[in-house]
């Protein structure tokens, strides 16, 4: 409520503030998150970087007008990236076997229908950054997939989106293993397709779905349990599982 603003004014609420909230002094990642981490937005980079290339080398090779030196050299470096990326790739499932706690969540990733070993990798070294006392809705927001309200009154009233204001690595980590899973998996697809039916866009219920993921993902952690799409999800519209017939003896 001050009606000024100097560096008096600034420090004395910085006090204020300190003095209101508990002090919780911040940990750093442990060095191999950090490690893996550094190795898989490394692996990322890569991976865009050969998609770009081999844009350019299949635009080269629909071209008459580039030199045949043009086209090898862009051949050259695709190959030189692709080795780049193998060797990402190892060092990160070395240093995930190597270190027991990450080995556990990376086969719990796996166990997802949908998350295949590059997603799991990708998921798991951005939620290694996550302080280990938040809890899943503050997981949600970190991830920046938590909704925004923008309103005023009666008259303003924008579409609600998601804050993006979080972790947009985790955010596109997520993306595809939701894609996927709406496809694959009954629980998250029945839930994709409840969402659908509300009206919802597909955009909208795709970002549902990898909330849902992400709060599938803080159980599996939390409790040392493997995947389990009924506990997300088990509404009417998931499909029965099929019956199997014996064969006799």
């Amino acid at each position: 409520m001050q009606r000024s603003q100097n560096d008096r004014l600034d420090a004395a609420v910085l006090v204020e503030y300190v003095a209101r909230l508990p002090f919780q002094p911040w940990q750093p990642p442990a060095p191999a998150a950090l490690k893996l981490l550094a190795g898989v937005r490394r692996l990322k980079d890569l991976t865009e970087m050969i998609a770009a290339e081999k844009n350019r080398q299949h635009a080269a090779s629909l071209s008459g007008a580039l030199a045949a030196a043009v086209r090898l050299d862009v051949a050259r470096s695709v190959r030189t990236q692709t080795r780049a990326r193998e060797r990402r790739a190892r060092f990160a499932l070395e240093l995930i076997q190597d270190t027991p706690e990450l080995a556990a969540r990376y086969e719990l990733l796996l166990s997802i229908l949908g998350v295949g070993p590059t997603s799991a990798l990708h998921v798991l070294a951005e939620l290694l950054l996550v302080a280990p006392g938040l809890d899943v809705r503050q997981g949600v927001a970190y991830a920046s997939l938590d909704p925004r309200e923008y309103s005023s009154g009666s008259s303003v009233r924008r579409k609600t989106r998601i804050s993006k204001a979080g972790n947009k690595h985790l955010r596109r980590a997520l993306y595809m293993p939701a894609l996927v899973a709406t496809q694959h998996d009954p629980h998250l697809g029945a839930f994709y397709q409840h969402l659908l039916a509300r009206g919802k866009t597909k955009m909208q219920a795709l970002v549902a779905v990898m909330r849902k993921l992400l709060h599938a993902i803080y159980g599996m952690f939390k409790n040392h349990v493997p995947y389990d799409g009924a506990r997300i999800y088990h509404g009417k519209e998931v499909p029965a599982p099929a019956e199997t017939s014996l064969c006799p003896v």
